[in-house]
Protein backbone atom coordinates (compact mmCIF):
# COMPACT_ATOMS: atom_id res chain seq x y z
CA UNK A 1 0.00 0.00 0.00
CA UNK A 2 2.59 2.71 1.03
CA UNK A 3 4.50 2.25 -2.52
CA UNK A 4 0.76 3.04 -4.41
CA UNK A 5 0.46 6.32 -2.09
CA UNK A 6 3.78 7.60 -2.30
CA UNK A 7 3.35 7.29 -6.30
CA UNK A 8 0.10 9.06 -5.70
CA UNK A 9 1.68 11.94 -4.01
CA UNK A 10 4.63 12.00 -6.58
CA UNK A 11 2.09 12.70 -9.19
CA UNK A 12 -0.47 14.80 -7.06
CA UNK A 13 1.37 16.42 -4.71
CA UNK A 14 -1.01 15.61 -1.93
CA UNK A 15 -2.48 12.11 -0.93
CA UNK A 16 -5.45 10.93 1.15
CA UNK A 17 -4.18 8.13 4.01
CA UNK A 18 -6.41 5.28 5.03
CA UNK A 19 -7.58 5.10 9.00
CA UNK A 20 -4.43 5.25 11.36
CA UNK A 21 -6.02 6.91 13.94
CA UNK A 22 -8.07 4.46 16.48
CA UNK A 23 -10.90 6.48 17.75
CA UNK A 24 -9.68 5.90 21.05
CA UNK A 25 -6.46 7.35 20.15
CA UNK A 26 -7.90 10.49 18.81
CA UNK A 27 -10.33 10.80 21.98
CA UNK A 28 -7.39 11.26 23.97
CA UNK A 29 -5.62 13.68 21.53
CA UNK A 30 -8.71 15.91 20.89
CA UNK A 31 -8.86 16.02 24.90
CA UNK A 32 -5.17 17.17 25.05
CA UNK A 33 -5.77 19.40 22.30
CA UNK A 34 -8.28 21.28 23.42
CA UNK A 35 -6.97 21.74 26.71
CA UNK A 36 -4.57 23.99 25.27
CA UNK A 37 -7.36 25.92 23.67
CA UNK A 38 -8.87 27.18 27.05
CA UNK A 39 -6.58 29.75 27.47
CA UNK A 40 -3.69 32.01 26.00
CA UNK A 41 -0.49 30.78 27.27
CA UNK A 42 0.74 33.31 29.71
CA UNK A 43 2.79 33.32 32.76
CA UNK A 44 2.53 29.59 34.26
CA UNK A 45 -0.26 29.10 32.22
CA UNK A 46 0.42 26.68 29.15
CA UNK A 47 -1.91 27.27 26.48
CA UNK A 48 -2.12 29.01 23.06
CA UNK A 49 -0.62 31.87 21.20
CA UNK A 50 -2.04 33.98 18.87
CA UNK A 51 -0.13 35.85 16.14
CA UNK A 52 -2.88 36.50 13.75
CA UNK A 53 -6.83 37.30 13.93
CA UNK A 54 -8.49 34.08 12.87
CA UNK A 55 -5.90 31.45 14.13
CA UNK A 56 -4.79 30.41 17.77
CA UNK A 57 -1.56 28.24 17.73
CA UNK A 58 -0.55 25.36 19.27
CA UNK A 59 2.98 24.91 19.93
CA UNK A 60 4.94 21.47 20.21
CA UNK A 61 1.70 19.22 20.35
CA UNK A 62 4.14 16.16 20.59
CA UNK A 63 4.12 17.33 24.64
CA UNK A 64 0.21 16.56 24.84
CA UNK A 65 -0.79 13.48 24.13
CA UNK A 66 0.48 9.98 23.14
CA UNK A 67 -1.23 9.69 20.02
CA UNK A 68 0.80 12.86 18.20
CA UNK A 69 3.52 10.67 18.88
CA UNK A 70 2.65 7.30 17.49
CA UNK A 71 0.67 9.36 14.23
CA UNK A 72 4.54 10.87 13.92
CA UNK A 73 5.88 7.55 13.25
CA UNK A 74 2.93 5.35 11.99
CA UNK A 75 4.57 2.43 9.74
CA UNK A 76 2.92 3.63 6.76
CA UNK A 77 3.94 7.01 6.74
CA UNK A 78 7.35 6.55 7.19
CA UNK A 79 7.79 4.22 4.80
CA UNK A 80 6.14 7.16 2.12
CA UNK A 81 8.20 9.47 3.35
CA UNK A 82 11.55 7.40 3.32
CA UNK A 83 10.70 6.82 -0.44
CA UNK A 84 9.66 10.19 -1.38
CA UNK A 85 12.04 12.32 1.09
CA UNK A 86 15.08 9.77 1.55
CA UNK A 87 16.89 8.50 4.29
CA UNK A 88 17.71 11.47 5.71
CA UNK A 89 13.84 12.82 6.96
CA UNK A 90 12.97 14.35 10.13
CA UNK A 91 10.31 15.49 11.73
CA UNK A 92 11.08 19.08 12.29
CA UNK A 93 7.97 20.79 13.22
CA UNK A 94 4.82 19.76 15.00
CA UNK A 95 1.98 22.28 15.44
CA UNK A 96 -1.75 22.39 15.74
CA UNK A 97 -4.64 25.73 15.36
CA UNK A 98 -7.48 26.24 15.99
CA UNK A 99 -9.38 28.23 13.03
CA UNK A 100 -11.79 30.51 14.14
CA UNK A 101 -15.29 30.78 11.96
CA UNK A 102 -14.62 33.77 9.68
CA UNK A 103 -16.05 35.27 5.79
CA UNK A 104 -12.32 36.73 5.47
CA UNK A 105 -10.25 35.42 3.23
CA UNK A 106 -7.00 35.47 5.12
CA UNK A 107 -4.87 32.20 3.99
CA UNK A 108 -4.27 33.28 0.76
CA UNK A 109 -2.82 30.44 -2.09
CA UNK A 110 1.09 29.83 -1.21
CA UNK A 111 3.55 27.22 -1.49
CA UNK A 112 5.69 26.55 1.66
CA UNK A 113 8.95 28.53 2.18
CA UNK A 114 11.39 27.01 3.81
CA UNK A 115 14.29 26.52 2.97
CA UNK A 116 17.74 28.72 1.26
CA UNK A 117 16.78 29.18 -2.03
CA UNK A 118 20.17 30.88 -2.95
CA UNK A 119 21.98 27.71 -2.05
CA UNK A 120 19.71 25.19 -3.32
CA UNK A 121 18.77 25.42 -7.28
CA UNK A 122 16.74 22.78 -7.07
CA UNK A 123 13.41 22.31 -4.79
CA UNK A 124 14.20 19.93 -1.99
CA UNK A 125 11.19 18.28 -0.38
CA UNK A 126 9.77 18.90 2.62
CA UNK A 127 6.15 16.97 3.41
CA UNK A 128 3.50 17.72 5.93
CA UNK A 129 1.07 15.43 7.83
CA UNK A 130 -1.93 16.78 8.37
CA UNK A 131 -4.75 15.32 10.79
CA UNK A 132 -8.11 16.73 11.55
CA UNK A 133 -9.02 16.67 14.88
CA UNK A 134 -12.89 17.60 14.47
CA UNK A 135 -15.48 17.41 11.57
CA UNK A 136 -14.15 19.53 8.41
CA UNK A 137 -17.03 20.32 5.73
CA UNK A 138 -16.13 23.89 5.32
CA UNK A 139 -12.81 26.01 6.00
CA UNK A 140 -10.72 22.90 4.20
CA UNK A 141 -7.37 22.54 3.40
CA UNK A 142 -7.31 23.39 -0.46
CA UNK A 143 -4.41 21.91 -3.05
CA UNK A 144 -3.73 22.09 -6.57
CA UNK A 145 -2.72 18.86 -7.94
CA UNK A 146 0.38 18.55 -9.65
CA UNK A 147 1.51 22.35 -8.50
CA UNK A 148 4.44 20.47 -6.55
CA UNK A 149 8.02 20.60 -7.62
CA UNK A 150 7.69 23.06 -9.84
CA UNK A 151 8.78 26.28 -9.00
CA UNK A 152 9.93 28.10 -5.26
CA UNK A 153 7.88 28.53 -3.25
CA UNK A 154 6.01 32.01 -2.66
CA UNK A 155 2.59 33.09 -2.76
CA UNK A 156 0.83 33.16 -5.41
CA UNK A 157 -1.94 35.70 -6.25
CA UNK A 158 -4.92 34.56 -7.18
CA UNK A 159 -4.37 36.58 -11.24
CA UNK A 160 -1.89 33.76 -11.78
CA UNK A 161 -4.46 30.91 -10.72
CA UNK A 162 -7.15 31.84 -13.59
CA UNK A 163 -6.62 28.96 -15.53
CA UNK A 164 -6.57 26.62 -13.30
CA UNK A 165 -9.06 23.83 -14.26
CA UNK A 166 -11.55 23.30 -11.65
CA UNK A 167 -10.70 19.35 -11.20
CA UNK A 168 -7.09 19.89 -9.83
CA UNK A 169 -8.53 22.07 -6.93
CA UNK A 170 -9.09 19.58 -4.07
CA UNK A 171 -11.01 20.55 -0.96
CA UNK A 172 -9.67 18.08 1.27
CA UNK A 173 -12.34 17.57 3.61
CA UNK A 174 -13.63 14.85 6.44
CA UNK A 175 -14.30 13.68 9.81
CA UNK A 176 -12.04 14.08 12.54
CA UNK A 177 -9.10 11.89 12.40
CA UNK A 178 -8.96 12.30 8.55
CA UNK A 179 -5.23 12.32 8.02
CA UNK A 180 -3.10 13.29 4.54
CA UNK A 181 0.14 14.26 3.20
CA UNK A 182 1.05 16.97 1.05
CA UNK A 183 4.05 18.00 -0.30
CA UNK A 184 4.47 21.80 0.55
CA UNK A 185 6.44 23.09 -2.66
CA UNK A 186 2.14 22.47 -4.05
CA UNK A 187 0.06 25.64 -3.89
CA UNK A 188 -2.37 25.50 -1.06
CA UNK A 189 -4.55 27.48 1.09
CA UNK A 190 -7.19 27.32 3.89
CA UNK A 191 -10.77 27.51 2.28
CA UNK A 192 -12.92 30.13 2.96
CA UNK A 193 -15.64 30.98 4.45
CA UNK A 194 -14.95 28.79 7.81
CA UNK A 195 -17.87 28.04 9.03
CA UNK A 196 -17.13 26.29 12.07
CA UNK A 197 -14.08 26.16 13.93
CA UNK A 198 -12.05 24.04 12.72
CA UNK A 199 -9.02 22.33 14.97
CA UNK A 200 -5.80 20.65 12.89
CA UNK A 201 -3.09 19.28 13.61
CA UNK A 202 0.29 19.73 10.59
CA UNK A 203 3.34 17.56 11.22
CA UNK A 204 6.55 19.09 8.88
CA UNK A 205 8.91 16.89 7.89
CA UNK A 206 12.41 17.47 5.24
CA UNK A 207 16.08 16.97 5.61
CA UNK A 208 17.35 18.70 7.95
CA UNK A 209 20.76 18.72 5.94
CA UNK A 210 19.23 21.30 3.70
CA UNK A 211 20.27 24.81 4.38
CA UNK A 212 17.68 26.76 6.34
CA UNK A 213 16.09 30.38 4.96
CA UNK A 214 17.46 32.94 7.01
CA UNK A 215 14.08 33.99 8.09
CA UNK A 216 13.22 30.83 9.94
CA UNK A 217 16.96 30.79 11.06
CA UNK A 218 16.21 34.46 13.11
CA UNK A 219 13.23 32.97 14.56
CA UNK A 220 14.37 29.58 15.27
CA UNK A 221 11.46 27.91 14.07
CA UNK A 222 13.06 24.63 13.25
CA UNK A 223 14.52 24.05 16.59
CA UNK A 224 14.98 21.18 18.10
CA UNK A 225 11.45 18.93 19.05
CA UNK A 226 10.07 19.86 22.25
CA UNK A 227 9.48 16.32 23.37
CA UNK A 228 7.54 14.34 26.86
CA UNK A 229 9.33 11.52 28.43
CA UNK A 230 6.23 9.61 29.10
CA UNK A 231 5.46 9.14 25.24
CA UNK A 232 9.02 8.01 24.58
CA UNK A 233 8.91 4.30 25.36
CA UNK A 234 9.54 1.60 23.00
CA UNK A 235 11.13 3.36 20.60
CA UNK A 236 13.25 2.12 17.79
CA UNK A 237 16.78 3.67 17.00
CA UNK A 238 15.09 5.13 13.41
CA UNK A 239 12.02 6.49 15.47
CA UNK A 240 14.80 8.12 17.64
CA UNK A 241 16.50 9.61 14.37
CA UNK A 242 13.19 10.89 13.15
CA UNK A 243 12.70 12.49 16.02
CA UNK A 244 15.96 14.74 15.95
CA UNK A 245 17.46 12.70 18.85
CA UNK A 246 20.96 13.97 19.39
CA UNK A 247 20.71 15.84 16.00
CA UNK A 248 22.42 19.45 16.82
CA UNK A 249 22.71 20.76 13.04
CA UNK A 250 20.02 23.44 13.60
CA UNK A 251 20.49 23.99 17.83
CA UNK A 252 21.07 27.45 18.26
CA UNK A 253 22.74 27.97 21.96
CA UNK A 254 21.53 30.62 23.96
CA UNK A 255 18.83 31.60 21.63
CA UNK A 256 16.69 34.56 22.49
CA UNK A 257 13.61 35.45 20.10
CA UNK A 258 12.94 39.03 19.02
CA UNK A 259 9.91 40.52 21.38
CA UNK A 260 6.98 41.08 19.50
CA UNK A 261 5.26 43.57 22.10
CA UNK A 262 7.64 44.69 24.11
CA UNK A 263 5.61 47.29 25.64
CA UNK A 264 2.63 44.76 26.13
CA UNK A 265 4.75 42.52 27.74
CA UNK A 266 6.41 45.32 30.42
CA UNK A 267 2.76 46.49 30.81
CA UNK A 268 1.98 42.30 31.87
CA UNK A 269 4.72 41.49 33.85
CA UNK A 270 4.32 44.91 35.96
CA UNK A 271 1.06 44.10 36.71
CA UNK A 272 1.99 40.54 37.94
CA UNK A 273 4.76 42.10 40.09
CA UNK A 274 2.06 44.22 41.62
CA UNK A 275 -0.45 41.42 42.41
CA UNK A 276 2.36 39.39 44.10
CA UNK A 277 3.48 42.63 46.15
CA UNK A 278 -0.57 42.50 47.31
CA UNK A 279 -0.43 39.09 48.04
CA UNK A 280 2.90 39.27 50.25
CA UNK A 281 1.54 42.62 51.87
CA UNK A 282 -1.54 40.46 52.74
CA UNK A 283 0.10 37.26 54.25
CA UNK A 284 2.91 39.36 55.56
CA UNK A 285 1.04 40.26 59.13
CA UNK A 286 -0.48 36.25 59.03
CA UNK A 287 3.00 35.04 59.35
CA UNK A 288 4.40 36.85 62.07
CA UNK A 289 1.36 36.50 64.46
CA UNK A 290 1.90 32.82 63.41
CA UNK A 291 5.20 32.71 64.23
CA UNK A 292 4.68 34.66 67.70
CA UNK A 293 2.25 31.79 67.84
CA UNK A 294 4.54 29.57 67.64
CA UNK A 295 7.06 31.07 69.88
CA UNK A 296 4.97 31.18 72.63
CA UNK A 297 3.92 27.65 72.67
CA UNK A 298 0.10 28.58 71.24
CA UNK A 299 0.32 25.94 68.46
Amino acid sequence: MAHELTTLLERDGLVRLPVIIPPAQLLSMQQAFETRLQRMSWNDVPGFERTEKFRHMIQDVLTLDQGFVDVSLHPLVKQILHEYIGPGTQLVEAKGWLSLPTKTDFHGWHGDAWYDQQMNSDIPPEIKLAVYLTDVSSGAFSYIKGSHRQQHPRLVPDRELAGIAADRIVQVTGPAGSAFLFDTSGIHRQATPVLESRQAVFLNYHDPAIALQREDIEYYRYHPLVLNAAFLGNLTQEDQRMLGFGDKRNYQHGFVRKRRHPALEIMNRSLVEAVMEMNHMMHYPRRIVAKMRSVMGMV
